[in-house]
């Protein structure tokens, strides 16, 4: 039976049928969500769509619904120019183009310039460029230099001498490596090839209301903030960090600094003026930022975390940047939840954040 004639026989009929289905309110909302669940075809204009097709509303008593492209086009419908349903969805295309352009960079002895990745992309560099960000969260010449550190540490990890891994990960000089070295490894290029060996790191274990607490400190700031009810597991997962680091006992001096962190801890209005060493990645190091940005008391969703920080196809990345902290409280990746209001996981129990937030609202 042709579809398109039986519309046109019944046209009160067959709108009240479509206005009533819960599939029109989708087409109305055009939700992206509902892309691939089903598809719709237009009587007055011979083609289907996708639920999300920003194309002008058709009338209900003109539409009609399918499970499947194939019956649209069984059906004697072509595909809507606009929504191109016979084509992968529009976001699995853009993480296509990024993804290609992602390896290029990598494959590159030097970093591509912006015009030139556009132009690779089929894309103006405006469009490239906010594209990028929109699907990685981070631009694109941040990602080549995150890539760069990261060949350098694989680098050193694999026993290369310093200039050798600065010069194979694609730095024309050593001192363009080392005017970034230490905020991309958190130290000099010779201490991370020596597992933190020159590295002094003083910490110590106390106890607060949530359990033991390992407070530990560089010389550029406090690094580590762990929170769990086994001291000894504490520890044990601090020193995984550094396996050859000079690791120095609390004394007098440091006894006081734990107070101040045990002090915020238990009162979270108060915060915490001293330095903290953050280590991470571009990307980590801007999802943290924007954690330490959300003010006592209030607590935001992954998603919103993602918009603020430009990225918002990024929840995904988000959540694990909060699960990858290492710094509990003092970046406060307690006061993030789903978007549903749900607590979610937390690194260090759901229970803790539970604490954290009836506190911090108390």
């Amino acid at each position: 039976m042709n579809t398109r004639k039986l519309i046109s026989a019944h046209p009160a009929t067959q709108a009240a049928i479509v206005s009533r289905d819960p599939r029109w309110a989708l087409i109305v909302a055009r939700d992206p969500a509902a892309d691939g669940s089903f598809f719709y075809s237009v009587r007055t204009t011979g083609v289907y769509c996708r639920p999300s097709c920003a194309s002008r509303r058709a009338r209900p008593e003109n539409v009609a619904f399918h499970d499947t492209r194939a019956a649209a086009e069984r059906a004697g419908f072509r595909p809507c120019r606009r929504c191109k349903p016979d084509q992968p969805k529009l976001s699995a295309r853009h993480a296509a183009t990024i993804a290609q352009a992602c390896r290029v960079i990598e494959q590159s002895a030097d970093a591509p310039d912006l015009p030139s990745l556009a132009a690779g992309a089929g894309l103006s560099p405006f469009h490239f460029h906010r594209l990028f960000k929109a699907v990685t969260g981070v631009t694109p010449k941040a990602y080549a230099v995150a890539h760069r550190a990261r060949r350098v540490r694989a680098g050193l990890d694999a026993g290369a001498s310093v200039t050798n891994a600065i010069y194979d990960a694609g730095y024309n000089s050593n001192s363009r490596f080392y005017e970034q070295s230490t905020r991309l490894l958190g130290m000099t290029p010779s201490a991370y090839r020596a597992g933190g060996a020159d590295t002094a790191i003083r910490f110590a274990v106390g106890e607060c209301s949530l359990g033991s607490i390992l407070v530990a400190a560089s010389d550029r700031g406090i690094c580590s903030i762990l929170i769990g009810d086994d001291p000894d597991a504490l520890v044990r997962e601090f020193q995984d960090q550094f396996p050859r680091a000079q690791l120095i006992g609390a004394d007098k001096a440091f006894e006081k600094t734990i107070a101040q962190v045990i002090g915020m801890v238990e009162t979270p209005a108060l915060g915490l003026n001293l330095p903290l060493d953050i280590r991470g990645t571009v990307f980590q190091q801007r999802v943290w930022q924007a954690l330490r940005e959300i003010p006592v008391g209030t607590t935001i969703s992954y998603a919103d975390i993602a918009a603020r920080i430009g990225a918002p196809a990024s929840v995904r990345a988000v959540a694990q940047a909060c699960a990858a902290n290492k710094l509990a409280v003092a970046i406060p990746c307690h006061r993030v939840v789903r978007k549903d209001g749900d607590l979610s996981g937390y690194r260090w129990g759901v229970e803790r954040k539970r604490a954290l937030l009836a506190r911090e609202s108390a």
